[in-house]
């Protein structure tokens, strides 16, 4: 380069003094010559030596990106330990029956996916045979997040274990019965056997991060060693597009997780077509992963590649595997021999060179199948250096053909994700290609058969051999945690005695009945509290000091708060998970805390607490994920409801999170009103979770609870309540005895509404001559699902009355139902009410003002209630129809 232009260039070295310009030069003019005398290729290569060289010892920043090969060569491969040859054919095996069972199925019309298998197999087999702890032992052993779509491959593999039946897979997607398979990893669905759910694409990498993350927290806190456990995430290229899968690397990479392991099957396809058509996805994956700390290996080409790469003397056919888009090489894995040699090999003289050297064979060979996915020694070389990494998690990119052994109809082809089956003809050449001693005749029948060598023959006497030296099977799942011990009813009291004269929110009666939680000898260790950056504002800051904030590194700084009382401390044995501003990332966190019964048999109990609007809505295909792994413990929806939270305006306001989170039948809703109700709730959860139970009870549940930011006067508790607490719905405050001819009817509220239909219920007898009953309703939805089994129940002759019917019932005049919700919360339980119905509720956005001004704009202030009970009487003829409009009239309505 020109002087001229060299120094017209900014750099940011200009900001550093130079101690010797002579020699600066002198090395500038050496790779100046060398790129004039050897071309650009020839630099390039001794750079990126001179680069690699001073990784060892020198401080630089490491190179975002790689030339398009394998990041091992040949000759710095491992020797394998397994025999090659029995794998193969139990890897074969395996390859039939999954697209055996697809295929068999798709006389159903039930479907299923059988090119991610073919290409990824490898990637499992080499991990199983060798890598993938079960969990004999410790218990934990290595957790597996697998690619839903290839999930057939997992059950060909039980199968041959003989884990599965025939008659299992012939139940593929057939699951109303209760004895069929679940058509992706569904723990739910098939407990024994999967762990995680992964299917909905994105969450499992995030998930399998804050895994690890959770693996390091309950080692540092001394509740369990998890040292020797492993997270592997297997991912498909195109999942990657997903924001949340690439949305904690730079967590994982900052805490240095060596216990996590991506394998990214890049087979350069989507569902729909290639991944980056126009650009090279595995090359932009390297780049995201080094730029986030991850140790990033390649293994792009199988072992046909060597010596054709040998004779790359100049850099000309690595320049051309570099340049060349993802869409090309998928079109180059279909086309003859002479369409690869003259697009390919055609571009440069020296590239031709090379290519008039290849046999058409050869050129099919190295384009057509000789990928590093499908090559176990390449496989298991890239695995060997993962788990040999310390300091931070790798990511395997490795390169595959999509459909693979599948024939011709299906590599590498663009619809291959919505082909449900082969063909006579294709499941004959798919038996030539994999060897197998299938006859003809077991071929001609309707259905194509699965296979199996024997129970005592020698592949499945190795496989078996082989997971007994790993641990046992997997996946599995395996729940041995035993109930805990339950705080006795100490912990409760306080909030049982009320508040007295002191006003506080339900937040903060929460936050105080858990801090007491953690102190109790025998669990308060296992609580897990997860917070997305606010605790001050929940008012949790009180437990930084006892508590302290998790961090792998302990505090490794002088906090500004260090005089204070409550300041900011962490440690690596921190019990608060502070998580920064990522709902996603917390309710990850929740999920592996609340598996942990399952995953490593420690029980852990989490509480999520965060604003109530950025819960279900944000994240909630992760809570419908947290349901199907059978996750435990207490989410916290905050500063709820509609109209608490002043100020913050059309985003921030919730009115229907218990909406969204009634449609998940493992969420136990509830909406508090009181503190003593927050006590009842909480004790319940942590029987029903993590006590005995009882045996008509589901353990596998979780518990959302709305709290307010709203200080007010809590009362003690009523005698004989925790029933209806329970149930969702019990007799607050009864009116005040009235002549028999008064009009009577039925308030009912939840959470803070409870204030306004206890105004409400004055202004009434006062200024109306009304007698209204007050009713506490701490879950709408809870006493909605009671209906249903109920009517349920009917139909199968049962005679069943809906809770809510039986508590209401003979309780005179017409119902009024009044929350901080939208009208359709509490509209759940409608139908079983006897009485007139009415409700009103915050429909629509939100708005910033203050509570009074929100609370009368929506019409759920106590003025409002009011008018709409009058309203409600009037139509019985229990009151003249003036009476309405006087009040409205009144109170400027």
């Amino acid at each position: 380069m020109p002087d001229a232009v060299r120094q017209a260039r900014l750099s940011q070295l200009d900001q550093i003094p130079d101690r010797d310009p002579e020699e600066t030069a002198e090395w500038r003019a050496s790779l100046d010559a060398v790129a004039k005398a050897a071309g650009p290729h020839r630099a390039a290569y001794l750079m990126r030596q001179t680069l690699e060289s001073a990784g060892d010892g020198i401080a630089l920043p490491s190179l975002l990106e790689t030339p398009y090969i394998n990041t091992i060569p040949t000759s710095a491969e491992p020797e394998y330990p397994g025999d090659e040859a029995m794998e193969a054919r139990i890897t074969a095996w395996n390859r039939w029956n999954a697209a055996a069972m697809v295929t068999r199925g798709s006389r159903q019309s039930l479907g299923g996916h059988i090119a991610t298998f073919a290409s990824a197999a490898w990637l499992y087999e080499t991990g199983f045979q060798h890598f993938f702890r079960g969990k004999e032992g410790d218990g934990s052993g290595d957790q597996l997040y697998l690619q839903g779509h290839a999930s057939p491959g997992i059950y060909a593999r039980a199968f041959l274990e003989g884990r599965l039946t025939e008659g299992h897979l012939d139940r593929f997607r057939q699951e109303a019965n209760g004895d069929g398979l679940p058509s992706y990893p569904h723990p739910r669905r098939l407990p024994w056997l999967w762990e995680f759910p992964t299917v909905s694409m994105g969450l499992g990498p995030l998930s399998a991060i804050y895994q690890a993350r959770f693996n390091r927290y309950l080692e540092h806190r001394g509740i369990k060693d998890t040292s020797a456990s492993r997270v592997w995430a297997f991912l498909g290229d195109g999942e990657m597009d997903e924001p949340e899968s690439t949305a904690a690397l730079a967590l994982a990479g900052r805490e240095g997780l060596d216990n996590l392991t991506f394998v990214i099957n890049c087979n350069l396809q989507r569902l729909d077509g290639p991944v980056r058509p126009n650009f090279k996805i595995v090359q932009e994956l390297e780049s995201q992963f080094r730029a986030a700390g991850w140790n990033v290996v390649k293994a792009l080409w199988g072992r046909a590649w060597d010596e054709v790469l040998a004779q790359d003397t100049d850099g000309a056919l690595l320049q051309r595997l570099g340049e060349i888009p993802d869409a090309q090489f998928q079109t180059y894995a279909t086309r003859d021999a002479a369409y690869v040699r003259d697009h390919f090999f055609g571009a440069d003289p020296a590239l031709r060179t090379i290519g008039t050297r290849l046999t058409d064979a050869k050129l099919l060979e190295l384009f057509h199948t000789s990928r590093a996915g499908h090559e176990q020694r390449k496989v298991y070389a890239a695995y060997r250096a993962a788990v040999d990494h310390k300091g931070g998690p790798t990511v395997i990119l490795a390169q595959t053909v999509k459909g693979y052994t599948l024939g011709a109809g299906f590599e590498s082809r663009n619809a291959n994700h919505q082909m449900k089956k082969l063909t006579g003809a294709q499941f004959r050449t798919m038996r030539d290609l994999l060897e197998l001693p299938i006859p003809d005749s077991a071929l001609d029948a309707d259905l194509v058969p699965y296979w199996h060598p024997g129970e005592n023959s020698p592949e499945v006497r190795y496989l078996r051999e082989r997971r007994a030296a790993l641990g046992g099977p997997a996946p599995a799942r395996k729940v041995v945690a035993k109930p805990l011990p339950l705080p006795g009813d100490k912990v409760y009291a306080p909030l049982a005695k009320g508040s007295g004269g002191q006003e506080i929110a339900t937040t903060m009666a929460f936050v105080r009945l858990v801090k007491d939680l953690m102190r109790d000898k025998e669990t308060g260790k296992r609580w897990v509290p997860i917070v997305p950056d606010e605790a001050r504002t929940f008012g949790m800051e009180s437990l930084f000091p006892s508590a302290g904030l998790y961090s792998p590194k302990g505090q490794t700084y002088d906090p500004v708060d260090r005089d204070q009382l409550l300041y900011y401390k962490e440690a690596k044995d921190g019990q608060i998970l502070n998580e920064g501003i990522t709902e996603a990332g917390s309710l990850a966190d929740f999920t592996a805390a609340a598996t942990s019964y399952a995953t490593h048999g420690e029980p852990m109990i989490p509480f999520y607490i965060f604003y109530s609007m950025f819960g279900w809505q944000r994240t909630g295909d992760q809570f419908w994920a947290l349901a199907d792994q059978l996750g435990r413990g207490f989410i916290i929806g905050a500063t709820a409801g509609k109209t608490t939270m002043t100020g913050e305006g059309l985003q921030h306001a919730d009115g229907h999170s218990h909406l969204i989170a009634s449609t998940n039948p493992a969420a136990i809703s509830y909406d508090p009103a009181f503190a003593y109700e927050v006590g009842v709730i909480v004790r319940e959860g942590l029987r029903r979770m993590y006590g005995p139970g009882s045996a008509d009870e589901d353990s596998d549940i979780f518990y959302y609870l709305t709290v307010y930011n709203e200080p007010k006067v809590q009362p003690a508790m009523p005698p004989g309540v925790e029933e209806g607490i329970l149930k969702g719905l019990y007799r607050f405050q009864e009116a005040a005895p009235a002549a028999e001819d008064t009009p009577r009817l039925q308030l009912l509220a939840s959470g803070t509404a409870i204030h306004w239909a206890l105004d409400a219920q004055r202004m009434l007898a006062e200024e109306w001559g009304v007698a209204a009953d007050v009713w506490s309703a701490p879950s709408w939805t809870e006493l909605r699902r009671e209906a249903l089994e109920c009517d349920a129940a009917r139909l199968r002759g049962e005679e069943r009355v809906p809770y809510v019917t039986r508590a209401l019932a003979g309780a005179p005049g017409p119902v009024v139902a009044v929350s901080d919700w939208m009208r359709a919360v509490p509209d759940q339980i409608a139908p079983w009410v006897e009485q007139d119905w009415t409700s009103v509720g915050t429909d629509g956005f939100g708005l910033s003002d203050t509570r009074a001004a929100a609370r009368r704009y929506f019409g759920v202030d106590p003025q409002s209630v009011v008018v709409q009970a009058l309203a409600a009487l009037a139509r019985r003829g229990d009151v003249k129809p003036e009476t309405v409009k006087e009040a409205a009239e009144r109170y400027g309505l």
